[in-house]
């Protein structure tokens, strides 16, 4: 109940409109309760007293009354229709803007299809709440609530006896509807994962033709899609077995009413035309009771997805800025690590009390073996996360006491696997500053190499590259988002392995394109091939989250250490090949 109050309120911006539909869903329920009193009226006033002056008044009343119960009927769906879509779309703008809040820990527990459902299918549930079930929840109360005030003014005796019965229906409705919205929220999970299945054998295509894995894909899909039949299988058999189970009950209300009325009517208690009328106020009742019952089956499976919406923005932005974080000024590029210590899990540190300093200017390396703590590094700088113990400062402040965004803005990442989207080559390096000229863009593009390749490209920098740049080798990728950062101009630059996935010749161009890149720029690069550090103004050698050697490559060749038996290793490869 309150997941659906909490929905409620997303109405509260178009109460106006509310109110409007509220009253077009009345005046169109009224005209559906005229309809009965018409029939008393024939059976005890123009069959009986033959009064056709009555029959025509009736005849033209009903005109009437229709003609403006579809004038309501059109403003009920349109108003309500109208309120519900904006609805949707302001839950769906606060998911995506709390998505894009969320720090990277939460996007490396959650599958992208996962996240991809909670926009989409789950959104589209909450959307069926407010739309069918909302309508139609107030038009059958109003029926319902208006055929009990007729029936009490026709026969209160009568009225009593037929509502004997309504809190077993009440009941019944509380027990499924509790079922519904279990069975609703493994609905939204199967459907969830489904979706996750589905982006992961999309994405990973290439991967599943090379192993020749389509059948074993297949199977995973049909074992899921199983679920999910299983799932909602689950669900029809409880809404299934609830409308029948109300009917029922409503039959009971219609066969006490027929006993008890026609033992008036015999006795002289009640006329003929009241206990027709009243007949049908009580199917009146039935009607929307066994309505309400579906609708409130269909809101419960709802609220199972609203629960799910609402988890999500509920989670907590465990990184954001301070109340009174500052805006970092234009920085010349002093880093420093003053006692570092950080892990991704709770007394699990993955960095051990690391201090070091890069001077304005300066290019420092890490090296080390997987999982040294070489890309955490990368990570604590633009604070994709906190530090849990010392700090680090650049130009001397805390880069905890300012905002994101303005230290963000100063910081370059060029990563090794190269994030493309799906617009064309001009809107890709733009996204590394939006106000940038087309010729700022052009030369950008000349100082990474990458103006040559794409003035090949079939319209030049208007030509689209398909999702993620699939369209574009390894390294015209990395060369756009080399054009990408410059045109940035950061004064920190975090270059992540960013030539280890790319072939000999590409990864030529693409250093040449970095080693421009760097130029007056403080640079901490994470290095896999060990040849692309040799003039590093210092390499940092990491090994279990410590540093256990630092100098330039001269110095580290000559100590012997692990940067030493690293660096032999893949010379020696190299030479073997």
């Amino acid at each position: 109940m309150n997941d659906y109050k909490r929905l409620i309120s997303f109405i509260k911006p178009y109460w106006k409109r509310l109110g409007l539909a509220i009253i077009c869903i009345i005046m169109s329920a009224a005209a559906n309760l005229y309809v009965p009193w018409i029939i008393k009226d024939m059976v005890d006033k123009v069959l009986m007293n033959k009064d056709m002056m009555l029959l025509n008044l009736i005849a033209a009343g009903i005109v009437v009354v229709f003609l403006f119960r579809g004038i309501f009927y059109y403003g009920q769906s349109y108003l309500v229709s109208y309120i519900a879509q904006r609805v949707i779309i302001d839950v769906r703008e606060l998911l995506y803007i709390k998505f894009q809040k969320l720090q990277l820990g939460y996007y490396e527990k959650k599958q992208t299809g996962t996240i991809m459902s909670y926009i989409t299918n789950d959104v589209a549930a909450l959307q069926a709440a407010l739309v069918d079930s909302l309508i139609e929840m107030v038009t059958e109360l109003s029926i319902l609530i208006g055929s009990l005030i007729m029936m009490f003014y026709l026969d209160w005796k009568l009225s009593i006896v037929t509502l004997v019965v309504v809190p077993v229906i009440g009941q019944a409705m509380k027990i499924f509807g509790r079922k519904l919205k279990q069975s609703g929220a493994l609905i939204q999970e199967r459907t969830a994962e489904i979706t996750s299945l589905l982006q992961e054998s999309i994405s990973g295509v290439r991967v599943v033709k090379s192993f020749a894995r389509e059948d074993y894909e297949i199977e995973r899909f049909q074992n899921q899609n199983n679920l999910n039949f299983k799932a909602n299988m689950k669900s029809v058999q409880l809404s299934s077995l609830l409308t029948p189970t109300v009917e029922f009950l409503a039959a009971v209300i219609v066969a006490v009413i027929l006993w008890f009325g026609g033992y008036q009517v015999v006795n002289g208690a009640l006329t003929a035309g009241a206990l027709v009328a009243f007949l049908t106020y009580a199917v009146n009742l039935a009607n929307p009771v066994k309505r309400i019952s579906r609708v409130y089956g269909t809101i419960n499976k709802a609220m199972a997805a609203a629960e799910r919406v609402f988890n999500v923005l509920d989670t907590e932005e465990k990184l954001k800025d301070k109340p009174n974080a500052i805006e970092l000024p234009k920085i010349s590029g002093d880093v420093q690590f003053d006692h570092v210590s950080f892990g991704y899990k709770k007394d699990v540190d993955v960095l051990h009390d690391l201090t070091l300093e890069a001077k304005p200017g300066q290019v420092i390396a890490f090296v080390g073996p997987s999982g040294a703590g070489k890309s955490t590094i990368a990570n604590l700088i633009p604070r994709f996360y906190d530090v849990t113990a010392g700090s680090i400062k650049i130009d001397g402040i805390d880069i905890r006491d300012v905002t994101i965004r303005s230290l963000r803005e100063q910081i370059g990442v060029v990563p090794q696997e190269t994030m493309l989207f799906s617009g064309t080559v001009k809107d890709n390096i733009r996204y590394g500053r939006l106000d940038a000229t087309d010729e700022e863009i052009i030369e950008a593009a000349k100082a990474a190499n990458a103006h040559n390749f794409i003035m090949h490209l079939a319209d030049g920098y208007e030509t689209k590259i398909g999702e993620r740049g699939i369209t574009l080798s390894g390294g015209q990728r990395q060369r756009i988002a080399i054009a990408r950062a410059i045109l940035k101009n950061p004064r920190i630059l975090i270059l992540d392995e960013a030539t280890s996935a790319l072939d000999t010749e590409s990864e030529e161009i693409v250093q040449e394109a970095l080693d421009k890149l760097m130029i007056g720029r403080t640079s901490f690069v994470i290095a896999h091939r060990l040849s692309t550090i040799i003039n590093a103004d210092k390499i940092i050698v990491l090994d279990n989250g410590k540093v256990t050697e630092s100098g330039t490559h001269k110095e580290l060749m000559q100590t012997g250490g692990l940067y030493s038996h690293l660096y032999n290793i893949q010379f020696s490869d190299k030479k073997a090949k």
